[in-house]
């Protein structure tokens, strides 16, 4: 696959997280009840666990999604390698909010969990990204 391709997907992948947490960063500043199949949505954002320093975990969430995006519009190797790193990382998080969501809150968000999909498609997609050999310049 192709650098070009591997960036669209990319560029869709954050849009859509980015959505996800964008809906979730609106609900909780707007005080709205969160749609939510589950029924643990509310548990979730409500627990302990929803705010990281501070700051709640979607406005994280919606910085990481953006920064990833931002990565997807460069074909640079500083841009691959970025977007990699921060991907990576939001994974490693992911991981850990799903096992707070287990153990320690024994309630399922179905917004983090599709959330927590899309991070590790775009994770996929950005080490994919590393893989493309580049043309040399000149």
């Amino acid at each position: 696959m192709s650098d070009r391709a591997l960036r669209i997907a990319v560029a869709a992948l954050a849009l859509a997280g980015a959505g996800i947490a964008g809906y979730l960063t609106y609900a909780k500043y707007a005080d709205t009840t969160i749609a939510c199949a589950t029924g643990g949505c509310e548990t979730v954002q409500s627990s302990e666990y929803a705010e990281v320093l501070g700051l709640p975990v979607p406005v994280l969430g919606l910085a990481g999604y953006l920064a990833i995006l931002a990565t997807a519009l460069f074909a640079g190797e500083h841009a691959r390698l970025a977007g990699a790193a921060l991907a990576l990382g939001g994974l490693v998080f992911s991981v850990y909010l799903v096992v707070v969501q287990i153990v320690a809150i024994g309630a399922f968000c179905q917004w983090c969990l599709a959330s927590d999909l899309v991070m590790l498609l775009l994770a996929a997609a950005t080490v994919a990204r590393l893989r493309v050999r580049q043309p040399a310049p000149g």
